[in-house]
C-alpha cells in the first residue's frame, strides 16, 4: 500500500461511521444511505488520488460530498428531504437501560424525528453536524460556509425552532 492509499485508509477509518449516520439521517432507507456513503467515499478517494493536498479538511470535504449525495438524490426522486425514520440504528441509548426508558427514548426520538424533518436544511444539518456528531463549531462553519458568529446564530435559531416544534 502506497502513502496516499494509507493516508486515505486513515481517513476512511475514522469517518465512515460518521459519514454513514449523516446519511442514514438525511435517507429514508439503509440500501440508500450505504450507497450514497460508498458513493461519498468513492468520490473522495478519486479527488484525494488526484490530488490529495488540494483537500485541506477531509472530513469537511466527506460532508461536503455526502450532503451534495443526498441533495442529488432527492433530486433524482422529486421528494423534499427528511430524516429518516429509523432511528433505532443510531446507538444513543444505554444498552443496559430497561425496557421502559428505552421505550421513552424511543419515543422522544421519534418526535425530535418527525420535528426535524419538517425543519430547513441548514437547520438540520446544523443540528446533527453540530450536537450528533459532535463536531466543532469552526468545522460546522466549513461545511455550512458561514462564517462562525453566523454559524453561531443558525445552531441557536435551529434549537429555538426545534424546541417549538416539540413543545
Amino acid at each position: 500500500m502506497d502513502k496516499i492509499q494509507a493516508q486515505f485508509s486513515k481517513i476512511y477509518d475514522a469517518n465512515i461511521e460518521k459519514i454513514y449516520r449523516f446519511v442514514f439521517l438525511r435517507v429514508n432507507s439503509k440500501e440508500s444511505a450505504q450507497d450514497l456513503t460508498s458513493e461519498t467515499f468513492t468520490k473522495c478517494w478519486d479527488s484525494f488520488k488526484a490530488n490529495p493536498d488540494n483537500i485541506k479538511n477531509p472530513r469537511a470535504f466527506l460532508y461536503k460530498t455526502a450532503k451534495n449525495l443526498v441533495i442529488d438524490h432527492y433530486r433524482r426522486q422529486g421528494r423534499v428531504q427528511t430524516v429518516a425514520a429509523d432511528l433505532a440504528d443510531i446507538q444513543i441509548a444505554d444498552p443496559k437501560a430497561d425496557f421502559a426508558q428505552k421505550a421513552i427514548l424511543a419515543s422522544d426520538m421519534e418526535a425530535v424525528r418527525k420535528a426535524m424533518g419538517s425543519m430547513n436544511e441548514d437547520y438540520q444539518n446544523a443540528i446533527i453536524w453540530r450536537y450528533l456528531e459532535e463536531m466543532p463549531v469552526k468545522e460546522v462553519c466549513q461545511l455550512l460556509e458561514r462564517s462562525e458568529e453566523a454559524t453561531r446564530v443558525l445552531l441557536h435559531r435551529a434549537m429555538k425552532d426545534l424546541r417549538n416544534r416539540l413543545s
